[in-house]
Protein backbone atom coordinates (compact mmCIF):
# COMPACT_ATOMS: atom_id res chain seq x y z
CA UNK A 1 0.00 0.00 0.00
CA UNK A 2 1.37 3.49 -0.80
CA UNK A 3 2.64 5.41 2.20
CA UNK A 4 0.05 8.21 1.94
CA UNK A 5 -3.07 6.00 2.16
CA UNK A 6 -1.43 3.92 4.86
CA UNK A 7 -0.86 6.98 7.03
CA UNK A 8 -4.41 8.15 6.44
CA UNK A 9 -5.71 4.76 7.54
CA UNK A 10 -3.56 4.83 10.64
CA UNK A 11 -4.69 8.35 11.51
CA UNK A 12 -8.33 7.27 11.30
CA UNK A 13 -7.67 4.18 13.40
CA UNK A 14 -5.66 6.12 15.94
CA UNK A 15 -8.04 8.96 16.75
CA UNK A 16 -10.51 6.87 18.75
CA UNK A 17 -7.70 4.85 20.26
CA UNK A 18 -5.96 7.92 21.64
CA UNK A 19 -9.18 8.97 23.32
CA UNK A 20 -9.51 5.52 24.87
CA UNK A 21 -5.91 5.52 26.07
CA UNK A 22 -6.29 8.96 27.60
CA UNK A 23 -9.39 7.77 29.43
CA UNK A 24 -7.45 4.79 30.75
CA UNK A 25 -4.74 7.07 32.12
CA UNK A 26 -1.93 5.46 30.13
CA UNK A 27 -0.96 8.18 27.66
CA UNK A 28 -1.18 11.06 30.09
CA UNK A 29 1.95 12.63 28.68
CA UNK A 30 2.13 14.47 25.35
CA UNK A 31 3.37 12.29 22.50
CA UNK A 32 3.64 14.67 19.55
CA UNK A 33 7.01 15.75 18.24
CA UNK A 34 7.78 19.47 18.49
CA UNK A 35 6.83 21.44 15.40
CA UNK A 36 9.57 22.53 13.05
CA UNK A 37 9.54 26.28 12.60
CA UNK A 38 12.49 28.22 11.23
CA UNK A 39 16.25 28.42 10.72
CA UNK A 40 18.95 31.04 10.30
CA UNK A 41 21.13 31.69 7.29
CA UNK A 42 24.81 32.63 7.45
CA UNK A 43 24.03 36.23 8.28
CA UNK A 44 21.74 35.29 11.16
CA UNK A 45 18.45 36.06 9.40
CA UNK A 46 15.42 33.85 10.00
CA UNK A 47 14.54 31.74 6.96
CA UNK A 48 11.25 30.20 5.90
CA UNK A 49 9.21 28.14 8.39
CA UNK A 50 10.02 24.44 8.25
CA UNK A 51 13.63 24.91 7.11
CA UNK A 52 16.45 23.15 8.90
CA UNK A 53 19.40 24.99 10.43
CA UNK A 54 21.96 26.12 7.88
CA UNK A 55 25.40 27.65 8.36
CA UNK A 56 25.87 29.36 11.71
CA UNK A 57 26.21 33.09 11.82
CA UNK A 58 29.80 34.24 11.55
CA UNK A 59 29.85 35.32 15.18
CA UNK A 60 28.69 31.82 16.25
CA UNK A 61 31.02 29.76 14.02
CA UNK A 62 33.67 27.39 15.32
CA UNK A 63 37.34 28.02 14.46
CA UNK A 64 37.22 24.57 12.84
CA UNK A 65 34.84 25.86 10.16
CA UNK A 66 37.68 27.23 8.04
CA UNK A 67 39.46 23.86 8.00
CA UNK A 68 36.28 22.09 6.94
CA UNK A 69 35.59 24.64 4.21
CA UNK A 70 39.13 24.26 2.85
CA UNK A 71 39.20 20.45 2.91
CA UNK A 72 38.47 18.64 -0.37
CA UNK A 73 35.52 16.25 -0.60
CA UNK A 74 36.39 12.86 0.84
CA UNK A 75 39.19 14.21 3.04
CA UNK A 76 40.01 13.07 6.56
CA UNK A 77 40.22 16.10 8.87
CA UNK A 78 41.93 15.27 12.17
CA UNK A 79 41.27 17.62 15.09
CA UNK A 80 43.93 17.70 17.83
CA UNK A 81 43.12 17.91 21.55
CA UNK A 82 41.75 21.23 22.71
CA UNK A 83 38.60 23.27 23.21
CA UNK A 84 36.81 24.71 20.16
CA UNK A 85 33.98 27.15 20.80
CA UNK A 86 31.25 27.69 18.22
CA UNK A 87 29.02 25.79 15.80
CA UNK A 88 30.05 24.22 12.53
CA UNK A 89 28.44 22.86 9.38
CA UNK A 90 29.74 19.97 7.28
CA UNK A 91 28.45 20.34 3.74
CA UNK A 92 30.67 17.89 1.83
CA UNK A 93 31.62 14.21 2.23
CA UNK A 94 34.50 13.90 4.71
CA UNK A 95 35.65 12.33 7.97
CA UNK A 96 36.00 14.59 11.01
CA UNK A 97 38.14 12.63 13.49
CA UNK A 98 38.99 13.71 17.01
CA UNK A 99 42.48 12.91 18.33
CA UNK A 100 42.64 12.81 22.14
CA UNK A 101 38.96 13.71 22.48
CA UNK A 102 38.80 17.40 21.50
CA UNK A 103 35.91 19.33 23.00
CA UNK A 104 33.41 21.16 20.82
CA UNK A 105 31.44 23.78 22.77
CA UNK A 106 28.46 25.21 20.93
CA UNK A 107 27.44 28.84 20.74
CA UNK A 108 24.24 28.07 22.66
CA UNK A 109 22.07 29.31 19.80
CA UNK A 110 21.60 26.16 17.71
CA UNK A 111 23.01 22.74 16.84
CA UNK A 112 26.70 22.36 17.57
CA UNK A 113 27.47 20.18 14.51
CA UNK A 114 25.23 20.34 11.43
CA UNK A 115 25.71 17.66 8.79
CA UNK A 116 24.34 18.75 5.41
CA UNK A 117 26.02 16.24 3.08
CA UNK A 118 26.10 12.50 2.39
CA UNK A 119 28.91 10.14 3.44
CA UNK A 120 30.13 12.05 6.49
CA UNK A 121 31.79 10.46 9.53
CA UNK A 122 32.13 12.16 12.93
CA UNK A 123 34.30 10.19 15.37
CA UNK A 124 35.73 10.79 18.83
CA UNK A 125 34.50 14.17 20.14
CA UNK A 126 33.12 15.58 23.38
CA UNK A 127 30.28 17.98 22.51
CA UNK A 128 28.68 20.51 24.85
CA UNK A 129 25.60 22.50 23.82
CA UNK A 130 25.81 24.93 26.77
CA UNK A 131 22.14 24.23 27.60
CA UNK A 132 21.03 26.47 24.74
CA UNK A 133 19.23 26.19 21.43
CA UNK A 134 15.61 26.02 20.31
CA UNK A 135 13.30 23.00 20.47
CA UNK A 136 11.35 24.35 17.51
CA UNK A 137 14.51 24.18 15.38
CA UNK A 138 15.52 20.76 16.75
CA UNK A 139 18.79 22.11 18.16
CA UNK A 140 21.09 19.14 18.77
CA UNK A 141 24.56 18.09 19.61
CA UNK A 142 24.75 16.64 16.10
CA UNK A 143 21.97 17.33 13.58
CA UNK A 144 22.12 15.13 10.49
CA UNK A 145 20.37 15.86 7.19
CA UNK A 146 22.45 13.67 4.90
CA UNK A 147 22.59 10.01 3.86
CA UNK A 148 25.05 7.32 5.00
CA UNK A 149 26.39 9.36 7.91
CA UNK A 150 28.26 7.72 10.80
CA UNK A 151 28.36 9.25 14.28
CA UNK A 152 30.73 7.24 16.46
CA UNK A 153 32.18 7.43 19.99
CA UNK A 154 30.93 10.92 20.82
CA UNK A 155 29.94 12.22 24.25
CA UNK A 156 27.12 14.78 23.96
CA UNK A 157 25.98 16.81 26.96
CA UNK A 158 23.79 19.86 27.70
CA UNK A 159 21.94 19.77 24.38
CA UNK A 160 18.18 19.72 23.72
CA UNK A 161 18.46 16.78 21.33
CA UNK A 162 21.48 14.50 21.37
CA UNK A 163 21.56 13.27 17.77
CA UNK A 164 18.75 14.26 15.39
CA UNK A 165 18.32 12.45 12.06
CA UNK A 166 16.24 14.25 9.45
CA UNK A 167 15.72 12.14 6.31
CA UNK A 168 19.14 10.67 7.07
CA UNK A 169 18.82 7.32 5.30
CA UNK A 170 21.49 4.74 6.01
CA UNK A 171 22.88 6.58 9.04
CA UNK A 172 24.65 4.84 11.94
CA UNK A 173 24.90 6.17 15.51
CA UNK A 174 27.13 3.95 17.62
CA UNK A 175 28.89 3.93 20.99
CA UNK A 176 27.84 7.45 21.93
CA UNK A 177 27.06 8.76 25.40
CA UNK A 178 24.25 11.29 25.55
CA UNK A 179 23.26 13.31 28.62
CA UNK A 180 20.51 15.91 28.50
CA UNK A 181 20.23 19.24 30.28
CA UNK A 182 19.98 18.73 34.06
CA UNK A 183 17.07 20.39 35.81
CA UNK A 184 14.86 20.94 32.78
CA UNK A 185 11.35 19.46 32.74
CA UNK A 186 10.83 16.65 30.18
CA UNK A 187 8.64 18.89 28.03
CA UNK A 188 11.49 21.39 27.71
CA UNK A 189 13.96 18.80 26.42
CA UNK A 190 14.37 16.83 23.23
CA UNK A 191 15.13 13.14 22.68
CA UNK A 192 18.47 11.40 23.05
CA UNK A 193 18.39 10.02 19.50
CA UNK A 194 15.53 11.24 17.30
CA UNK A 195 14.91 9.78 13.85
CA UNK A 196 12.43 11.48 11.55
CA UNK A 197 11.54 10.14 8.08
CA UNK A 198 14.70 8.03 8.02
CA UNK A 199 15.24 4.56 6.49
CA UNK A 200 17.77 1.79 7.09
CA UNK A 201 19.43 3.30 10.15
CA UNK A 202 21.47 1.60 12.89
CA UNK A 203 21.72 2.55 16.58
CA UNK A 204 24.27 0.41 18.43
CA UNK A 205 25.81 0.52 21.89
CA UNK A 206 24.67 4.01 22.88
CA UNK A 207 24.12 5.14 26.50
CA UNK A 208 21.37 7.75 26.97
CA UNK A 209 20.07 9.43 30.12
CA UNK A 210 18.26 12.53 31.41
CA UNK A 211 16.52 13.47 28.15
CA UNK A 212 12.81 13.63 27.32
CA UNK A 213 12.56 10.36 25.36
CA UNK A 214 15.54 8.07 24.97
CA UNK A 215 14.90 6.87 21.41
CA UNK A 216 12.20 8.57 19.34
CA UNK A 217 11.34 7.02 15.98
CA UNK A 218 8.84 8.78 13.73
CA UNK A 219 8.17 7.63 10.17
CA UNK A 220 11.48 5.75 10.32
CA UNK A 221 11.61 2.15 9.11
CA UNK A 222 13.93 -0.77 8.34
CA UNK A 223 16.29 0.02 11.19
CA UNK A 224 18.31 -2.06 13.65
CA UNK A 225 18.47 -0.92 17.28
CA UNK A 226 20.87 -3.07 19.29
CA UNK A 227 22.62 -3.02 22.70
CA UNK A 228 21.60 0.49 23.77
CA UNK A 229 21.10 1.60 27.39
CA UNK A 230 18.36 4.17 28.05
CA UNK A 231 17.60 5.30 31.60
CA UNK A 232 16.07 8.09 33.70
CA UNK A 233 13.88 9.51 30.94
CA UNK A 234 10.18 9.99 30.19
CA UNK A 235 9.69 7.31 27.51
CA UNK A 236 12.63 4.98 27.04
CA UNK A 237 11.32 4.21 23.57
CA UNK A 238 8.77 6.44 21.82
CA UNK A 239 7.70 5.24 18.45
CA UNK A 240 5.19 6.17 15.71
CA UNK A 241 4.51 5.15 12.09
CA UNK A 242 7.72 3.12 11.80
CA UNK A 243 7.72 -0.37 10.29
CA UNK A 244 10.09 -3.34 9.95
CA UNK A 245 12.43 -2.42 12.80
CA UNK A 246 14.46 -4.85 14.91
CA UNK A 247 15.21 -4.26 18.61
CA UNK A 248 17.72 -6.60 20.25
CA UNK A 249 19.59 -6.58 23.59
CA UNK A 250 18.55 -3.07 24.63
CA UNK A 251 17.75 -1.88 28.17
CA UNK A 252 15.02 0.66 28.95
CA UNK A 253 15.09 1.39 32.67
CA UNK A 254 13.53 3.83 35.13
CA UNK A 255 11.26 5.71 32.75
CA UNK A 256 8.42 7.91 33.90
CA UNK A 257 6.11 6.30 31.35
CA UNK A 258 8.11 3.37 29.96
CA UNK A 259 7.96 2.48 26.27
CA UNK A 260 5.21 3.33 23.77
CA UNK A 261 5.00 1.87 20.25
CA UNK A 262 2.15 3.16 18.12
CA UNK A 263 0.71 2.88 14.58
CA UNK A 264 3.42 0.56 13.26
CA UNK A 265 3.84 -2.88 11.69
CA UNK A 266 6.24 -5.82 11.69
CA UNK A 267 8.40 -4.96 14.69
CA UNK A 268 10.58 -7.53 16.46
CA UNK A 269 11.77 -7.29 20.08
CA UNK A 270 14.31 -9.87 21.27
CA UNK A 271 16.29 -10.09 24.52
CA UNK A 272 15.48 -6.55 25.65
CA UNK A 273 15.01 -5.42 29.24
CA UNK A 274 12.11 -3.14 30.23
CA UNK A 275 12.71 -2.40 33.92
CA UNK A 276 11.54 -0.14 36.77
CA UNK A 277 9.05 1.93 34.79
CA UNK A 278 6.80 3.08 37.59
CA UNK A 279 4.32 5.90 37.82
CA UNK A 280 0.66 6.62 37.15
CA UNK A 281 1.02 6.12 33.39
CA UNK A 282 3.98 3.71 33.32
CA UNK A 283 4.08 0.65 31.06
CA UNK A 284 6.94 -1.71 30.35
CA UNK A 285 5.93 -2.30 26.73
CA UNK A 286 2.89 -0.57 25.18
CA UNK A 287 1.55 -1.52 21.76
CA UNK A 288 -1.20 0.69 20.40
CA UNK A 289 -2.57 0.23 16.87
CA UNK A 290 0.31 -2.04 15.86
CA UNK A 291 0.18 -5.15 13.67
CA UNK A 292 2.40 -8.25 13.40
CA UNK A 293 4.63 -7.59 16.38
CA UNK A 294 6.89 -10.30 17.85
CA UNK A 295 8.16 -9.92 21.43
CA UNK A 296 10.47 -12.82 22.24
CA UNK A 297 12.83 -13.58 25.16
CA UNK A 298 12.46 -10.16 26.81
CA UNK A 299 12.62 -9.33 30.53
CA UNK A 300 9.71 -7.04 31.45
CA UNK A 301 9.97 -6.48 35.19
CA UNK A 302 9.07 -4.12 38.02
CA UNK A 303 6.74 -1.96 35.95
CA UNK A 304 3.37 -0.52 36.95
CA UNK A 305 1.90 -2.34 33.93
CA UNK A 306 3.96 -4.99 32.21
CA UNK A 307 2.38 -5.28 28.75
CA UNK A 308 -0.33 -3.01 27.33
CA UNK A 309 -2.09 -3.87 24.05
CA UNK A 310 -4.85 -1.92 22.32
CA UNK A 311 -6.08 -1.99 18.74
CA UNK A 312 -3.23 -4.35 17.89
CA UNK A 313 -3.49 -7.31 15.51
CA UNK A 314 -1.45 -10.52 15.48
CA UNK A 315 0.95 -9.64 18.27
CA UNK A 316 2.92 -12.59 19.65
CA UNK A 317 4.58 -12.74 23.08
CA UNK A 318 6.79 -15.82 23.23
CA UNK A 319 9.23 -16.91 25.94
CA UNK A 320 9.30 -13.65 27.92
CA UNK A 321 9.56 -13.12 31.68
CA UNK A 322 6.99 -10.66 33.05
CA UNK A 323 7.69 -10.10 36.76
CA UNK A 324 6.79 -7.86 39.70
CA UNK A 325 4.21 -5.74 37.88
CA UNK A 326 1.08 -4.33 39.45
CA UNK A 327 -0.73 -5.73 36.41
CA UNK A 328 1.09 -8.14 34.10
CA UNK A 329 -1.13 -7.52 31.06
CA UNK A 330 -3.58 -4.72 30.28
CA UNK A 331 -5.58 -5.59 27.17
CA UNK A 332 -8.34 -3.77 25.31
CA UNK A 333 -10.97 -5.88 23.58
CA UNK A 334 -9.95 -4.16 20.32
CA UNK A 335 -6.79 -6.31 20.24
CA UNK A 336 -7.12 -9.21 17.81
CA UNK A 337 -5.37 -12.56 17.34
CA UNK A 338 -2.97 -12.03 20.24
CA UNK A 339 -0.86 -15.02 21.32
CA UNK A 340 0.96 -15.62 24.61
CA UNK A 341 3.07 -18.79 24.56
CA UNK A 342 5.85 -20.11 26.77
CA UNK A 343 6.08 -17.02 28.98
CA UNK A 344 6.82 -16.91 32.70
CA UNK A 345 4.62 -14.57 34.76
CA UNK A 346 6.21 -14.27 38.21
CA UNK A 347 5.18 -12.28 41.27
CA UNK A 348 2.68 -9.96 39.59
CA UNK A 349 -0.11 -8.50 41.71
CA UNK A 350 -2.67 -9.22 38.98
CA UNK A 351 -2.28 -11.30 35.80
CA UNK A 352 -4.67 -9.47 33.47
CA UNK A 353 -6.89 -6.41 33.31
CA UNK A 354 -9.37 -6.47 30.44
CA UNK A 355 -10.85 -3.24 29.14
CA UNK A 356 -14.04 -4.37 27.45
CA UNK A 357 -16.04 -7.59 27.45
CA UNK A 358 -13.92 -10.07 25.53
CA UNK A 359 -10.37 -10.72 24.41
CA UNK A 360 -9.33 -12.38 21.17
CA UNK A 361 -6.20 -14.03 22.56
CA UNK A 362 -4.74 -17.49 23.09
CA UNK A 363 -2.72 -18.52 26.15
CA UNK A 364 -0.71 -21.71 25.86
CA UNK A 365 2.24 -23.14 27.74
CA UNK A 366 2.67 -20.18 30.10
CA UNK A 367 3.70 -20.30 33.76
CA UNK A 368 1.75 -18.23 36.30
CA UNK A 369 3.21 -18.02 39.81
CA UNK A 370 -0.25 -17.26 41.22
CA UNK A 371 -1.63 -20.58 39.95
CA UNK A 372 -0.84 -23.03 42.73
CA UNK A 373 -2.28 -26.20 41.31
CA UNK A 374 -0.46 -29.55 41.30
CA UNK A 375 0.77 -31.52 38.30
CA UNK A 376 -0.91 -34.84 39.11
CA UNK A 377 0.10 -36.81 36.05
CA UNK A 378 3.65 -35.48 35.76
CA UNK A 379 3.28 -34.01 32.30
CA UNK A 380 4.51 -30.57 33.41
CA UNK A 381 1.05 -28.95 33.22
CA UNK A 382 -1.66 -28.47 35.78
CA UNK A 383 -4.95 -30.30 35.42
CA UNK A 384 -7.09 -27.33 36.36
CA UNK A 385 -7.31 -24.17 34.25
CA UNK A 386 -6.09 -20.79 35.44
CA UNK A 387 -8.65 -17.97 35.37
CA UNK A 388 -6.75 -14.83 34.48
CA UNK A 389 -9.43 -12.25 35.30
CA UNK A 390 -11.27 -11.65 38.55
CA UNK A 391 -14.28 -9.50 39.33
CA UNK A 392 -12.01 -6.78 40.65
CA UNK A 393 -9.69 -6.90 37.63
CA UNK A 394 -12.72 -6.62 35.36
CA UNK A 395 -14.01 -3.64 37.34
CA UNK A 396 -10.61 -2.01 37.28
CA UNK A 397 -10.32 -2.40 33.54
CA UNK A 398 -13.72 -0.87 32.86
CA UNK A 399 -14.04 1.60 35.70
CA UNK A 400 -10.78 3.46 36.23
CA UNK A 401 -11.98 4.83 39.55
CA UNK A 402 -11.34 1.34 40.97
CA UNK A 403 -7.64 2.22 40.79
CA UNK A 404 -8.24 4.52 43.76
CA UNK A 405 -8.51 1.51 46.03
CA UNK A 406 -6.36 -1.00 44.15
CA UNK A 407 -3.93 -1.44 47.04
CA UNK A 408 -6.38 -0.92 49.86
CA UNK A 409 -8.53 -3.02 52.15
CA UNK A 410 -11.51 -2.77 49.78
CA UNK A 411 -9.58 -4.59 47.05
CA UNK A 412 -8.57 -7.40 49.39
CA UNK A 413 -12.10 -7.71 50.75
CA UNK A 414 -13.60 -7.90 47.27
CA UNK A 415 -11.09 -10.56 46.19
CA UNK A 416 -11.83 -12.68 49.31
CA UNK A 417 -15.57 -12.29 48.87
CA UNK A 418 -15.36 -13.40 45.27
CA UNK A 419 -13.41 -16.52 46.26
CA UNK A 420 -15.90 -17.47 48.96
CA UNK A 421 -19.06 -16.45 47.13
CA UNK A 422 -18.49 -16.43 43.36
CA UNK A 423 -21.78 -14.78 42.47
CA UNK A 424 -20.33 -12.31 39.97
CA UNK A 425 -18.89 -14.17 36.99
CA UNK A 426 -15.63 -12.61 35.77
CA UNK A 427 -14.76 -12.34 32.12
CA UNK A 428 -14.06 -15.97 31.10
CA UNK A 429 -10.41 -15.63 30.09
CA UNK A 430 -8.49 -18.75 31.03
CA UNK A 431 -5.43 -20.79 30.20
CA UNK A 432 -6.65 -24.37 30.08
CA UNK A 433 -3.46 -26.17 31.08
CA UNK A 434 -0.72 -23.78 32.23
CA UNK A 435 2.77 -24.93 33.10
CA UNK A 436 3.21 -26.24 36.62
CA UNK A 437 6.79 -24.92 36.78
CA UNK A 438 8.64 -22.01 35.18
CA UNK A 439 10.05 -22.89 31.77
CA UNK A 440 13.77 -22.73 31.07
CA UNK A 441 14.29 -19.46 29.19
CA UNK A 442 18.05 -19.17 28.64
CA UNK A 443 17.78 -16.31 26.13
CA UNK A 444 15.98 -13.95 28.53
CA UNK A 445 18.56 -11.45 29.85
CA UNK A 446 19.26 -11.18 33.57
CA UNK A 447 18.37 -7.94 35.40
CA UNK A 448 22.09 -7.05 35.58
CA UNK A 449 23.38 -3.69 36.72
CA UNK A 450 20.12 -1.95 35.78
CA UNK A 451 18.29 -3.71 38.59
CA UNK A 452 20.84 -2.52 41.14
CA UNK A 453 20.27 1.13 40.34
CA UNK A 454 17.16 1.07 42.50
CA UNK A 455 18.05 -1.09 45.48
CA UNK A 456 14.66 -2.16 46.75
CA UNK A 457 13.16 -2.75 43.33
CA UNK A 458 16.33 -4.53 42.22
CA UNK A 459 16.29 -6.83 45.22
CA UNK A 460 12.64 -7.70 44.67
CA UNK A 461 13.20 -8.30 40.97
CA UNK A 462 16.28 -10.43 41.50
CA UNK A 463 14.38 -12.42 44.12
CA UNK A 464 11.48 -13.04 41.76
CA UNK A 465 13.70 -14.21 38.92
CA UNK A 466 15.78 -16.35 41.28
CA UNK A 467 12.62 -17.92 42.70
CA UNK A 468 11.45 -18.77 39.21
CA UNK A 469 14.77 -20.42 38.45
CA UNK A 470 14.76 -22.42 41.69
CA UNK A 471 11.23 -23.63 41.05
CA UNK A 472 12.24 -24.68 37.55
CA UNK A 473 15.26 -26.62 38.82
CA UNK A 474 13.20 -28.33 41.51
CA UNK A 475 10.59 -29.28 38.94
CA UNK A 476 13.19 -30.84 36.67
CA UNK A 477 14.65 -32.79 39.59
CA UNK A 478 11.20 -34.15 40.46
CA UNK A 479 10.67 -35.14 36.85
CA UNK A 480 13.95 -37.06 36.84
CA UNK A 481 13.01 -38.81 40.10
CA UNK A 482 9.58 -39.77 38.72
CA UNK A 483 11.17 -41.02 35.52
CA UNK A 484 13.63 -43.16 37.53
CA UNK A 485 10.82 -44.59 39.63
CA UNK A 486 8.85 -45.55 36.52
CA UNK A 487 11.90 -47.31 35.09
Amino acid sequence: MPEGPRRDRRDARGAAALRALAAAGVLALACAAPARVSAQDASGHISAPGAIEGRPATSDASPLQARIDEAPAGARVEVPPGVYVGDLVIDKPLTLAGVGRPRLIGSGTGSVVRVRADDVTIDGFDIDGQSGGDLGRDSSGIHVAGHRVTVRDCTIVNTLFGVYLYQAHGTTVEYCRIRGIPGKDPGEKGSGIHAYDTLSFRFTGNDITDVRDGLYLQNSSKGTIRSNMVRDVRYGLHYMFSDDNLFEDNTFVNGAAGSAIMYSERIVFRRNRFLHNRGFASVGLLLQQCDDVLAESNLIADNARGIFIEGTHRAQFIGNVVAKADVAIVAFDSARETRFAGNSFVGNMSPLTLVGRRLDATFEGNYWSGHREPDLDGDGRTERPYVLTSVFDHLRGNLTAADLYVDGFAASALAMAETAFPVLAPAPIVEAHPLARPPALPDVPAPGDAARQIDRAGMALSGAVLAAGVLGMRGRRRERRHAGARR
